[in-house]
């Protein structure tokens, strides 16, 4: 017979009762998730499923234009059809989607490189055009094999054109694709900005701006020029296919710049340099408008708007010409005998000399133990300050500069604009440097390095020692004294213009400050170097010109002759001195200024005057030398 033990009742309610605790636990877990998901991170679930069903399309905005002064068109935008990569849908070995698509549209090496750098910059994140200006036929091709390639699609985009290739490729700069430091600051831009949408203006914007302004006018008018992208709403399947558009923000074309420059002179310039290596810029003193801005060698801005090749980069980076390299904006240089009016006028304002008191010149000064030499053996005899500016006498600056001391010319020329930033509209301008003994106590690390010694203050009389300045600065500095103390920022930008209604805003509406010059004085100096061109060492560059020009030449040492002789022809050239000059024009009331450097050139009446008077002639009288090729306006 079988037996059968009698259940425990208390052990089984236990039991149930442990049962009933584990599952209301369980509901108040779901309980409390559901408030969870439902009170708290209600707003986060909703943006993620709204944003897979709304996709944000950006709309790009058309990029302002490049206007010189006289209306041409230096800076400009054309459509063309690009075939497009989606990063983020990318599945699978990049290079067999490329090799894929190759089969139907050419796709070069350049290309590949470029999208794949694309493609590492920005982190696999965005859409990108692999292959740029597809013809009817590729694009054709394409299209009746669209159903192969998810994520990748043609697409009508806006192209940045240089119409004019190098010319005035170191003022215009050029742009490029966004990196993660323009995002960086798009972004920063965007949170301080006030808009009802933040978070679609964000989206839309990142994502409609993909090229900016890398350098020249071309980045600092970045925020004018690019305009704001707009975006559509559109409504797409779980399969990204686009139902219907729910909403439209239209973009924001960007502004127009039009410059100060005048566009054919620039080209005159640069024609005129022909192969050699320089600086020169052009300044309208009354209003600060400069009219030419030329570095040289110079580059094509286009090869940079889709991304340079690596050969074409090793070559502008290698170069000895530096091509790259933004001459009268960073460029310095001694000024050489083009500082000796500037000196004169620092004289006769200080005092320290009157126009009619004279030197004997034996064609030396003996300081101390060091002698300076005249450029003329056995001196210029008795001289003034008239002939010391027109037959560019250095005994007489040796004295002056023994007189005045390094501190007074320092405070003089500061005002001027000498080792000063001008404030011109473009980034990374030098300062240069304008000697004192603060300067030099704070430049230099060893107490013996840091004091001023007497004999370093004869040189800075004739434009060497120490001194090194921008040709920008010197033009200013020729500008402020022209404009009778006035001055006015020097500015490449002229004008924003509204690209609908056409109204204009000026960049420089008033002037910057004013010195106190004696206008006097200041004819005093202009007369000296109206006779410059008369009988002086601007003679022969000057002779027969129909207006009446005031200008001083200049050539100033690379290095140190320690005594010896300067021979040009056995100096290795990028040793051998630089042809300066400077002028202003109209000489009763100057319309423009000049200040340029011919590097490694020699003699600045030989090498630099000359390009003044025809740059002069073209502008003040409108005659085209013969031997430059004629100005052509691009189609």
């Amino acid at each position: 017979m079988v037996s059968f033990k009698k259940p425990n009742l208390d052990s089984f309610q236990e039991r149930i009762h442990i049962a009933t605790l584990f599952v209301t636990f369980c509901f108040l877990l779901l309980v409390t998730r559901l408030v969870w998901l439902q009170l708290f991170s209600h707003g986060k679930y909703a943006l993620l499923a709204e944003s897979n069903r709304i996709a944000l399309v950006p709309a790009p905005a058309n990029r302002g234009l490049l206007i010189d002064r006289n209306g041409i068109v230096i800076g400009r935008n054309y459509s063309a059809l690009t075939l497009d990569v989606n990063a983020e849908q990318l599945k699978g070995n990049v290079d067999q989607l490329i090799n894929e698509l190759s089969e139907i549209v050419d796709i070069s090496p350049k290309d590949r490189r470029n999208f794949k750098r694309y493609l590492e910059d920005s982190r696999n994140m965005g859409t990108f055009p692999l292959r740029s200006m597809l013809n009817e036929a590729e694009t054709a091709r394409f299209m009746a094999n669209r159903y192969r390639f998810p994520g990748v699609e043609i697409r009508a985009r806006s192209f940045r054109e240089y119409p004019y290739n190098e010319l005035g490729s170191h003022l215009i700069g050029y742009i490029g694709r966004v990196s993660q430091k323009d995002k960086e600051r798009m972004q920063a831009e965007i949170e301080g900005a006030k808009v009802d949408d933040p978070d679609a203006l964000q989206a839309s914007f990142l994502s409609g701006i993909q090229y900016v302004g890398k350098i020249g006018l071309e980045q600092s008018y970045e925020t004018v020029l690019r305009g704001v992208p707009g975006y559509d709403q559109v409504e797409i399947t779980a399969g990204g296919k686009p139902v219907r558009t729910l909403s439209s923000s239209p973009s924001v074309p960007g502004k127009n710049v039009v410059l100060s420059v005048d566009i054919k002179l620039q080209y005159l310039v640069e024609q005129l340099y022909g192969n050699f290596r320089g600086a020169f810029v052009a300044i309208e003193p009354e209003t600060g408008d400069i009219l030419a801005f030329v570095s040289k060698p110079n580059f094509n801005p286009n090869d940079f708007v889709e991304g340079i090749d690596s050969v074409t980069w090793k070559e502008l980076n290698d170069s000895p010409q530096k091509p790259l390299y933004n001459r009268p904006l960073k460029g310095i240089y001694p000024p050489g005998s083009t500082y000796k009016p500037f000196m004169a006028l620092a004289a006769l304002e200080t005092q320290k000399r009157t126009p009619s008191q004279t030197i004997s010149d034996p064609g030396f000064f003996d300081f101390g133990n060091h002698t300076f030499r005249d450029d003329k053996k056995g001196g210029h005899g008795i001289v003034d300050m008239q002939k010391s500016i027109v037959e560019s006498c250095d005994t007489y600056y040796y004295l002056l500069a023994r007189d005045m001391g390094v501190n007074m010319m320092h405070d003089f020329m500061k005002p001027l604009g000498f080792g000063q930033i001008t404030g011109i509209d473009l980034q990374g301008e030098s300062r240069g440097v304008l000697p004192s003994t603060e300067w030099k106590k704070n430049t230099f690390k060893k107490p013996e390095q840091q004091k001023w010694y007497e004999g370093e203050t004869i040189s800075l009389g004739i434009g060497q020692g120490y001194n090194a300045f921008t040709i920008l600065q010197l033009a200013h500095a020729m500008a402020n004294v022209a404009n009778n103390g006035i001055v006015m920022k020097p500015h490449l930008v002229k004008a924003i213009e509204d690209p609908f209604t056409r109204n204009r805003v000026l960049t420089t509406p008033k002037e910057s400050y004013r010195i106190a010059l004696n206008p006097e004085n200041i004819e005093l100096i202009k007369k000296a170097m109206v006779e410059v061109n008369v009988s002086g060492t601007g003679t022969a560059a000057f002779k027969g010109a129909g207006y009446v020009a005031g200008g001083k030449t200049g050539t100033a040492q690379v290095f140190s002759l320690n005594s010896k002789e300067y021979k040009h022809s056995s100096t290795a050239e990028f040793l051998r001195d630089h042809a300066l000059y400077i002028a202003f024009a109209p000489a009763d009331k100057p319309t423009i200024v000049i200040a340029m450097v011919v590097e490694n050139a020699g003699f600045g009446a030989q090498w630099a005057a000359p390009i003044a008077r025809k740059a002069l002639d073209y502008y003040i009288e409108g005659k085209w030398p013969k031997e430059i090729p004629e100005w052509k306006r691009a189609p």
